[in-house]
């Protein structure tokens, strides 16, 4: 059987991506973790918007290479407070916001930069211990401090469930993002609910998911020798 292009992955993507989304926008975030730059630059040649990096080292490499032109870049990996500086005011979303400190970290450097940076919070809905996300129960409080940082707006919620069950959780992540949209916070407005990945986004966008992470399925299997 004939290998697929990019191009044709994509197209098969976005069509399972339409059949599940009933009419609804979903943004695809083309998942480049590992991917080298010419592979990136090809994905948005095709027509990808926005690419998703999970290390800061990965995203500094690219960026010099100029891979990004013509789309955003999102940080969706755990980004550590002091990796700030190289993203915020740099990114047009980091999506793994998972703490206060992490927060106040890239207020305090978007502000320093005259920018607003766009986060999400990552919500760690199945409980796992050693993985990063706030609990549910944490997110009013967060949501509550990110009111209060001028440098930073939440546009929303990011969670990687359990992956061996991660259906059962996106109904409970649509349920925390739609209660969430009603409440009245400063600086937070509930746009994008981002959860889904290679081998479950139709169900997350079907649950309610408006922004899907697709790595392996648009760009191939991922070659770890290349980690940074």
């Amino acid at each position: 059987m004939e290998e697929l292009t990019l191009s044709q992955r994509l197209e098969r993507i976005r069509q399972t991506i339409d059949r599940a989304a009933g009419g609804r926008a979903v943004t695809l975030v083309g998942a480049a973790k590992t991917k080298p730059a010419s592979l990136v630059a090809e994905a948005i040649r095709a027509g990808v918007t926005a690419i998703g990096e999970n290390y800061v080292q990965e995203f500094r490499e690219k960026d010099a290479a100029g891979a990004y032109a013509g789309a955003q870049v999102h940080i969706i990996g755990h980004l550590q407070q002091n990796k700030v500086k190289y993203v915020a005011g740099k990114v047009a979303l980091i999506q793994s916001v998972d703490s206060a400190p992490l927060l106040e970290a890239i207020a305090k450097r978007a502000a320093g930069l005259g920018v607003v940076q766009d986060v999400l919070i990552e919500v760690n809905i199945g409980r796992e211990s050693g993985k990063s996300g706030c609990l549910p129960e944490a997110l009013d409080e967060l949501l509550a401090r990110a009111g209060e940082l001028s440098g930073v707006r939440v546009r929303g919620l990011m969670a990687i469930p359990p992956a061996e069950d991660s259906r059962a959780y996106f109904g409970p992540m649509a349920h925390l993002f739609v209660d969430n949209g009603q409440k009245k916070y400063d600086n937070v407005s509930m746009d994008f609910l981002s959860m889904g990945m290679s081998d479950d986004y139709a169900d997350a966008v079907s649950q309610g998911a408006n922004m899907v992470r697709i790595g392996s399925l648009l760009f191939g299997p991922r070659d770890y020798a290349q980690r940074k």
